[in-house]
């Protein structure tokens, strides 16, 4: 059995003004927590995560592993969603992950992700970990730009990881969008391939929440991520996806970043042990 990953990170935005501080550095702790738990990495920064590449390493990642392989996909930048073109959505929506050429090229939706996770041999194993905001409704498009005060009476330095869809959409393909609000459910393209196969979606928000670009001592991170790693640190090496996910619902959502983790995939993917 085999293991492999690919950790995407992407600070740098040309062409849009929303840049991010935390996501290199997330994709590098996470490129070095599963280093030691014995993973083949490969990183993705910055202008190299273009959404070109992106599909095609995650295609060949996929295409590299066999049946009981275990592939991660990690990605720490920006999120945002589309109109949905195909009716399989009841947000109206798609949910989409934003390459580095975005702004020119345009994002990654959850559609394209499926059918590049349905192409893979039956029976390998995926965990797709997601740092960045899924969705936001129409009054949320603009970020966060004061910020709660914490105890101390300082403000977290936090951004929130979500672009809204007008950064890299026309006016006319964006015009008149709206997003109804519900509650979160995995995106439905993913579930279809989660089905067919061994997936799980570590996902740092719910559908109507943004993640945070954050400080601790100093040092950009996603707030999801830090909080993530952090907990599989303390956890013994038989601990379970849903132990860890436990774990990490116990320090999010906090008063300074008010996100709420999610875990999709079947109970009996979820009860397997972590990352083995």
């Amino acid at each position: 059995m085999n293991r492999y990953a690919l950790c995407i990170g992407i600070n740098d935005y040309p062409g849009n003004g929303n840049d991010l501080a935390g996501c290199v550095n997330d994709a590098h702790d996470w490129a070095a927590a599963l280093k030691r738990r014995g993973f083949k990495v490969k990183t993705l920064l910055n202008r190299a995560a273009t959404g070109r590449r992106m599909r095609d390493e995650i295609a060949a990642l996929l295409g590299r592993a066999r049946a009981k392989d275990l592939v991660v996909v990690q990605y720490s930048g920006h999120g945002s969603f589309v109109p949905d073109r195909d009716g399989d959505e009841r947000d109206a929506v798609d949910e989409c992950l934003c390459p580095w050429d975005v702004a020119s090229q345009g994002p990654i939706v959850d559609d394209e992700l499926a059918a590049i996770y349905g192409d893979r041999p039956r029976g390998v194993r995926l965990l797709m970990v997601s740092d960045s905001c899924h969705s936001g409704t129409v009054a949320r498009f603009a970020p966060i730009r004061t910020p709660p005060t914490l105890a101390s009476g300082r403000a977290p330095r936090r951004t929130v990881r979500f672009l809204p869809p007008l950064s890299f959409l026309s006016g006319r393909a964006a015009a008149g969008m709206k997003r109804r609000r519900r509650a979160s459910a995995v995106p439905a393209a993913f579930a279809r391939a989660a089905g067919r196969f061994s997936g799980l979606l570590l996902a740092g928000c719910q559908d109507s929440e943004y993640s945070y670009d954050a400080y601790f001592r100093g040092r950009p991170n996603g707030a999801f991520t830090f909080v993530a790693l952090n907990a599989l640190k303390r956890l013994p090496l038989t601990a379970t996806y849903q132990r860890w996910f436990e774990a990490i619902r116990r320090l999010l959502p906090s008063r300074q970043y008010p996100q709420s983790p999610n875990l999709y995939g079947a109970a009996a993917v979820r009860g397997a042990v972590a990352l083995t």
